[in-house]
């Protein structure tokens, strides 16, 4: 029993090290939007709330893109007028949006 637990604890803690890393650093932001591989977040925000019009933001991140170097996702956590709460991610270089869903 004492083994099972430690490897669902040593599991769970290779879990969160490895969502630790998908974060970019705030301090590299600013560079990232000055060059160009991020765009303005006012811009990205905006691009979030028009999938749900009048809707808040309740929280963002900007994360690497999964194995793939040198791209970003920009996650948008909405509440809309309902009260209903969606994830949006964004092409944080382009704005595109990747993802669109409504949290449960």
């Amino acid at each position: 029993m004492k083994t099972l637990t430690a490897l669902f604890a040593a599991t769970a803690l290779t879990l969160t090290a490895g969502l630790a890393q998908a974060d970019v650093r705030p301090d590299h932001i600013e560079g990232l939007v000055k060059s160009g591989a991020v765009m303005p977040f006012d811009k990205l925000n905006a691009a979030a709330v028009a999938t749900h019009p009048g809707a808040s933001i309740t929280d963002t991140e900007l994360d690497t893109k999964h194995g793939v170097a040198n791209q970003y996702v920009y996650e948008v956590d909405l509440t809309d007028t309902t009260g209903k709460r969606f994830e949006v991610k964004l092409d944080a270089k382009t704005g595109a949006v990747l993802e669109n869903k409504q949290d449960t």
